[in-house]
Formats: C-alpha cells, sequence, structure tokens
C-alpha cells in the first residue's frame, strides 16, 4: 500500500474525472501552501540547530550546480526532440531544473515511513533548487534572443518569490530558535504535517485531473518527455548522493527532488520574464504528468534504484 497521504490525491484525481464539485476554495489553497511550506522550512531548521559545518558548503555547490546544470543539458532536448519553441523550451527547462514543494513532502513523508536516515540539511536542497534553474533558463533565453535583460532583475524576482521566502524564512526561525523554543507553535507546524500533506495533495490531485482529461495527445512528445525526463534525473541525483556519501533517505530525496519540476515558484518567475513562453504548457508537464508520476510511481522506483545501487 502507498503511503496514506499518497491515497488523497488519488481521491481529488479520481474526483476530477468523476466532474464532481468537490473544490478546495482558493483562500484555503493559499493558506494549506503556506502552512506546508513553513512547516517543511522550519523541520530543516529545526534538523540543523547545532548541526551546522563547513562540510556542508561542499554537498551546498554541488546541490546549486545541479540546478544550473539541468536547464542547459534540458533545453537543446526540449528544442530538437520535444519540438517546442525557443521560448516554451527555456520555460520547460526552468520548470525541470527547479524543484517541486509537494514532491519534497511526498518523499520526506516516504523515507521517513522507511526508517531512513535524513542528513539535517536536507531540506537546503529544496530551497538550493528552487532558483538556479529559474534564473539559468531566462539568462539562457535572453542570450539566445539578443536581448538586455537585467541580471538583478531576474535575481530579484526569484529570491522574492512566495515560496522561497517562506522556504528560507522558515529554515531560519527553526535554526534560530531550535526544539525549546518552537515548542509553542510545534504542534501546528510539525505535529499536523502529514495532515496538511494530505489536504495538500488532495488540491493538487483536483489540479492534475484538470490536465489529463481530455488527455491532449498532441503534446505526445511532450508527454513521453515528462514521463522519461524524471527517471534520468532522478539517476543523476542518486550519482550524486551515493557518490557524496549522503544517508539513504537523504540520498532518496534529493533524487525525488532532481527529478521534480516546479509548479509555484517557476510558472510565476517565466510569466513575468519570458513573455512570449506559454506556461500553461510547462504547467501540464509538471503538474500534469511529472508530478503524479513521482507520487505514485516516482519515488518509490527511486527507492528500488537506490537500494540495488546500495546493495
Amino acid at each position: 500500500m502507498p503511503d496514506i497521504v499518497v491515497a488523497f490525491f488519488l481521491l481529488g484525481i479520481l474526483a476530477g474525472l468523476a466532474k464532481s464539485d468537490l473544490v478546495v476554495p482558493k483562500a484555503a489553497y493559499d493558506t494549506l501552501s503556506i502552512l506546508l511550506m513553513l512547516t517543511l522550512g522550519i523541520k530543516g531548521g529545526l534538523a540543523l540547530h547545532g548541526q551546522v559545518s563547513w562540510e556542508l558548503a561542499a554537498e551546498a555547490v554541488v546541490v546549486i550546480l545541479i540546478g544550473a546544470a539541468i536547464p542547459l543539458a534540458l533545453y537543446p532536448l526540449l528544442r530538437k526532440a520535444v519540438k517546442l519553441s525557443e521560448a516554451n523550451s527555456a520555460g520547460v527547462a526552468a520548470h525541470y531544473g527547479s524543484a517541486s514543494a509537494g514532491t519534497f513532502a511526498v518523499a520526506l513523508a516516504f523515507a521517513e515511513s522507511q526508517g531512513l536516515t535524513i542528513s539535517p540539511q536536507t531540506t537546503l536542497y529544496l530551497v538550493l533548487l528552487e532558483l538556479p534553474a529559474i534564473v539559468v533558463a531566462i539568462m539562457l533565453y535572453q542570450r539566445i534572443r539578443g536581448g538586455e535583460g537585467s541580471a538583478a532583475a531576474v535575481w530579484h524576482e526569484a529570491l522574492t518569490s512566495r515560496g522561497v521566502l517562506l522556504l528560507a524564512g522558515g529554515v531560519l526561525i527553526g535554526y534560530s530558535y531550535g526544539p525549546q523554543g518552537s515548542a509553542d507553535i510545534a504542534p501546528l507546524f510539525l505535529g499536523a504535517f502529514k495532515a496538511l500533506l494530505a489536504l495538500f495533495l488532495l488540491e493538487m490531485g483536483l489540479c492534475a485531473s484538470k490536465h489529463l482529461y481530455p488527455l491532449p495527445l498532441h503534446h505526445w512528445r511532450l508527454i513521453s518527455f515528462a514521463l522519461i525526463a524524471p527517471v534520468f534525473l532522478a539517476m543523476l541525483g542518486l550519482a550524486v548522493g551515493v557518490l557524496l556519501d549522503m544517508p539513504l533517505g537523504t540520498t532518496l530525496i534529493l533524487s525525488s527532488l532532481v527529478a521534480s519540476a516546479s509548479y509555484i515558484a517557476a510558472p510565476a518567475a517565466i510569466r513575468s520574464a519570458i513573455k512570449e513562453a506559454d506556461v500553461g504548457i510547462a504547467i501540464f508537464a509538471s503538474l500534469g504528468i511529472t508530478f503524479p508520476f513521482n507520487v505514485l510511481i516516482g519515488i518509490p522506483l527511486y527507492y528500488e534504484m537506490l537500494v540495488w545501487v546500495t546493495g
């Protein structure tokens, strides 16, 4: 049986495909997403409390380089094999180089349910992967198009996005106050983590169902990419985790993050920076195809791959 939170995602998909009147109000979804991202940040900050060392710097640099390299590798593939326009290739590459907070939360819950060891800095990977791909993809497109866009403006757009502020802010709060200082808020943010994730995934299931029926088969190249790319990206994450001798839980979460695609931070940044890009195409691939694949099949598959590699 999959983790119970995955059942809520399936419920959302089934409700959407059945044309049910089930709706998560936008205000409720916004509240859920804020609580979930803060919770992820605070959990990471609490784990880091008293654990920071210079050894983290090397891992942080590697994770940032992965995020920057993915859009550079995916752009020519999207351009030539998937046959997207320059703007859409850059937009989709940014989404797949960036990371999904929802996928991170599911991978974290899966790793915890398997009793895998997770290093304190693991939540930082989500923060570090969120930005570089977006910035690199935008700059790549500006270079291809001969634009004169400001790098400072791109960084400002990325750094001030809601997801980044909440995740980074949560890490700082959790790290600064530690378990004792955060005891008063722990029941809401930590005790209710799985409940928050379940409700969030219910809404994600409803959103994903909108892209799955009717399935736009004329985008078969993009659909194929959205199903195949995560597996190869996960292999990259697994290889990095094994080479850096990361704990099994951390390696699984890193591989799941590298295999994921953003559907929150990236769309907002790409919409404002690459106005020629059709963000709907990127959201269809990331939320409609890759997110369900990772939640239902990918994360357990990456775990089996990890077990096989590590013996």
